[in-house]
């Protein structure tokens, strides 16, 4: 009876000595997989501190040949802002002085004034145009991104704007009709005159696509296959390239608004000075409206 009995406990310690084996090893397994993650962590770190390091060397070797100045980053910034709060304050006073020769303008052509004090007028506006275009000259040069965007702008001015201002193109089809009537050679003048300002715009903004297209390319070419920004060698040089290219967008907007100019006084030549008064009287009321009409819909109740 004995004998059977002890049989029965050696049979029964049989699978509790397993259970306990497999939990042991199970043991073991967590504690080297345990093991081999800390590793894994403490070489990750040492690997981070090593990218760190090169990184601050690469910084410091960018800062040095004038690629990428992060310390001057808010200085820079701030230099921005100030060109930016300037033109626009200069811009305020440019339309205050504007709506008083408009209105002198304005007074003259209903008084029926001679042709010599309305060339008077006249010429002191397109003056005070070549003003407003050197200006933006000096703007951009501090701040190309606030005068392309038209930040200077009311919102429905802004919907219109063509490379920081407005398309010559569009401005001689609107005025046509308030200059009538005209002569054989002034409709002809003004077609080839609009035409070729179309094809000057549709130029300068095949330039725009071409350039945006260049820097999307370029801005990609620093991504590395997991999306991040890759070799920091590779990547300061990506972004000094795109940096150069974006220099070319003050170019664009000098191009532009030279256009601008030449078309406004183009016009001028073709018409006689009692068209151009009503031109320039034109052009001042279409854009008054159109911020008369931001006005409005800034005003405008909300539910």
């Amino acid at each position: 009876m004995a004998s059977n009995s002890s049989d029965r406990s050696d049979r029964s310690d049989k699978p509790m000595d397993q259970k306990v084996l497999r939990r042991l090893a199970q043991n073991r397994e967590a504690a080297r997989k345990s093991r081999l993650r800390k590793k894994a962590y403490v070489q990750q770190l040492e690997s981070s501190k090593l990218k760190l390091a090169s990184l601050e060397q690469e910084l410091q070797k960018a800062r040095q040949q004038g690629i990428f100045i992060s310390s001057s980053g808010d200085q820079t910034h701030a230099m921005s802002g100030n060109g930016a709060m300037t033109f626009d304050l200069e811009y305020s006073r440019w339309q205050e002085e504007q709506n008083k020769q408009i209105n002198e303008l304005r007074t003259a052509v209903n008084a029926h004034a001679s042709d010599s004090d309305l060339r008077l007028i006249v010429d002191g506006i397109m003056a005070h145009y070549d003003e407003i275009f050197r200006l933006k000259g000096v703007a951009a040069k501090a701040d190309v991104f606030h005068i392309l965007s038209g930040m200077w702008k009311t919102p429905a001015e802004r919907c219109f704007l063509w490379l920081g201002g407005f398309r010559s193109s569009e401005l001689l089809k609107l005025l046509v009709n308030h200059l009538e009537p005209l002569t054989e050679q002034q409709l002809m003048g003004l077609s080839n005159l609009q035409q070729s300002s179309q094809q000057a715009e549709d130029a300068l903004s095949q330039g725009m696509e071409a350039l945006q297209q260049s820097l999307a390319e370029t801005l990609a070419g620093s991504l590395g296959p997991s999306g991040s920004t890759g070799n920091v060698a590779n990547y300061m040089g990506q972004m000094a390239m795109a940096m150069g290219k974006l220099g070319t967008l003050e170019n664009f907007l000098r191009q532009a608004d030279n256009l601008r100019q030449q078309t406004l006084h183009q016009m001028q030549r073709i018409l006689t000075i009692r068209q151009a008064a009503r031109a320039l009287l034109a052009i001042h009321d279409y854009f008054s409206r159109l911020r008369a009409l931001s006005s409005l819909w800034l005003a405008r109740p909300r539910e």
